[in-house]
């Protein structure tokens, strides 16, 4: 019998690590896991204590996406319950990518589909050089279509077109020239590679890198024009520059001393 589908654990540093707990379904996500997943990923960004959010799967497996058994019944249900159960995996994308806190997908092995997309949901990907991902849902007749938006965010619009139309698996080397992984490391030396990435996460200001991934949204948005984008990011570092965490951070570095919070994590 197999224990919780999520597993939850919190270090002294305030690192949250959630790992996907389904290892003799290759961590596939059905309704439950991703309202247990979803949920997860609000409570933990809400909580003060915790700095950053690290994403990885049991087993050998990171996810393969969507459970079978899920699928069948998808099979089985009409247009409106489809677009129910999509909406829900679109919104638990949505609360990854959107989280405030820094997102480290830790790939520690194979995923495809949605895996895919939880990956590209992520501030930052460390891969094995085990992991292989691939989108090969034209094979099976479908598109990936609620976690396109953020594939595409991460890969580009000429490597998603080749790869959402041939399906075919990248091995990690290829998933980090296609720009969805950052590092990619053999499997003696991935934890270090992940804790290296976590140690440098763990060096900015809470504040600062909340502000920061609000700041790549803003700057990549249509929502504002060349002169408004001006006025928004001078507002912005002006409010930072006075605000207790940035008034820390330079008093920090010109004292020559670590900052609060970078004691705080140690």
């Amino acid at each position: 019998m197999m224990g919780e589908p999520i597993l939850i654990h919190i270090d002294d540093r305030g690192v949250a690590t959630i790992t996907l707990n389904r290892p003799d379904l290759r961590n596939a996500f059905d309704d439950n896991l991703i309202t247990l997943l979803d949920d997860a990923i609000a409570t933990l960004g809400a909580d003060p204590e915790v700095r950053l959010i690290v994403l990885t799967g049991a087993g050998k497996a990171f996810s393969a996406g969507a459970d079978i058994n899920w699928m069948r019944a998808m099979i089985g249900s009409g247009k409106s319950e489809n677009q129910d159960d999509a909406l829900r995996l679109a919104g638990l994308m949505a609360r990854l990518d959107g989280v405030a806190k820094p997102t480290l997908a830790r790939v520690n092995g194979p995923a495809i589909g949605g895996g895919v997309g939880l990956v590209a949901c992520c501030d930052i990907a460390v891969a094995s050089t085990d992991a292989r991902f691939g989108l090969s849902e034209v094979r099976l007749g479908l598109v990936p279509a609620v976690i396109s938006p953020y594939v595409v965010a991460a890969i580009g619009r000429r490597n998603a077109r080749r790869l959402f139309l041939t399906g075919e698996v990248l091995n990690a080397k290829q998933a980090r020239r296609a720009g969805l992984v950052h590092e990619i490391a053999k499997p003696s030396n991935f934890n270090a590679a992940v804790e290296d990435q976590v140690a440098q996460l763990l060096l900015g200001g809470p504040i600062a890198q909340s502000e920061a991934k609000q700041l790549v949204r803003d700057v990549t948005s249509p929502q504002f024009s060349p002169e408004q984008l001006q006025k928004h990011t001078a507002a912005l570092i002006a409010r930072m520059r006075v605000s207790a965490e940035g008034q820390e951070g330079l008093g920090a570095f010109l004292e020559k001393r670590k900052a609060g919070w970078i004691a705080k994590s140690r």
